[in-house]
């Protein structure tokens, strides 16, 4: 479906309607929401500049660069961004460590020595060997993992260290496209070892917890591309979410989604939280008349005024209701607008 959304007008006060008059403090997925590699994703950069009063922070399940180096990042792609305002994975997996671990223990790291100087920062000693003894592993992406090091991991592993990894997001979203991300080198130690890590990053708490001790947050709003990390988290800490389809999952995985999945608003791109609450939110809507059959999903138009992602939210709206985990089934139009649309939602 087209990412195209409204022009937004810098400097125009937020109306309480809109999401970025509604909340107090924006908790920002990076890849695939904020940018993809080096490149902003659509309204981005105007869209958060024109956010208003709302603390904006970037939470990031990519443990591979530092705070700093992510604030210099988004400073380069023409962002606001202080380290201050960055929490990454790789925090919050080291703060899980130093919870269960003696001070100067051994943590076995796979992944980037920003990981490393995480992990030197709350008290231990990164390593990378398991002749070192390690009483932990914990794994982020690097582009740089190999074989060699996967292989000093599952000793350690195999051996009773405490597992600790970043996320396990399984791709990652770049200007070329999906990458393997560090999920995917999270299944190849699980595959090798038959266990199963902490998870610090999205959908764990850890990262949201510490993203919300930045400060004294009354409501406060998740945005994010990924259903099963960035939304599965938000609903797992119990807050309202926003998904953008600017990164791994598209509108029709969302009207599919298991209860966890679910966000509360959908939208093309950062530009919705511009858009009044109510064209941004799962919910039925006036415009398209939806009626969910054991065996298929049938949708018309009522009064012609309807586009793609209002579909969208009417018909996940629908089918959520039939129970926490639907059965995908044909979706059919009984008018040539609802066609168009549903056309341009599978493009998408």
């Amino acid at each position: 479906m087209s990412k195209a959304t409204r022009t937004l007008r810098i400097g125009q006060p937020n109306l309480p309607d809109t999401l970025a008059g509604a909340y107090d403090c924006l908790l920002l997925d990076l890849d695939g929401t904020v940018f993809r590699g080096a490149e902003p994703t659509p309204n981005a950069i105007a869209a958060l500049s024109a956010a208003g009063d709302a603390r904006q922070l970037y939470v990031t399940n990519n443990a591979s660069r530092s705070a700093p180096e992510v604030a210099e990042h988004l400073t380069s792609l023409g962002f606001t961004a202080t380290p201050g305002d960055v929490v990454t994975s790789a925090q919050s997996a080291a703060r899980l460590l130093a919870e269960a671990l003696k001070r100067d223990d051994a943590v076995l790291v796979v992944g980037t020595e920003a990981l490393a100087a995480e992990i030197a920062a709350v008290g231990l000693t990164p390593v990378r060997s398991f002749d070192a003894a390690p009483r932990a592993v914990v794994q982020g992406h690097s582009p740089d993992t190999c074989w060699t090091t996967l292989a000093e991991a599952a000793l350690a592993i195999r051996a009773g260290a405490y597992w600790v990894a970043a996320n396990v997001d399984a791709t990652l979203p770049t200007e070329r496209g999906l990458l393997p991300g560090n999920g995917s080198m999270v299944a190849a130690l699980r595959t090798a070892t038959d266990a199963d890590p902490i998870v610090a990053g999205k959908p764990g708490r850890a990262l949201i917890e510490d993203a919300l001790a930045r400060g004294s947050f009354a409501r406060p709003l998740v945005v994010g591309d990924r259903l099963d990390t960035d939304i599965s988290g938000a609903n797992a800490a119990d807050l309202p979410s926003l998904m953008v389809l600017t990164g791994v999952n598209s509108a029709v995985d969302a009207i599919w989604a298991h209860t966890s999945h679910r966000p509360t608003f959908l939208g093309a791109d950062l530009g919705a939280l511009h858009l009044p609450q109510t064209e941004v939110r799962i919910e039925p809507k006036p415009s398209w008349r939806v009626t969910v059959d054991a065996d298929h999903v049938s949708v018309d138009s009522v009064d012609g005024t309807g586009t793609p992602l209002s579909l969208a939210q009417a018909l996940a709206a629908a089918v959520w209701a039939t129970g926490s985990a639907p059965a995908i089934r044909p979706i059919v139009s009984a008018d040539d607008l609802a066609e168009q649309a549903l056309q341009r939602l599978s493009a998408g």
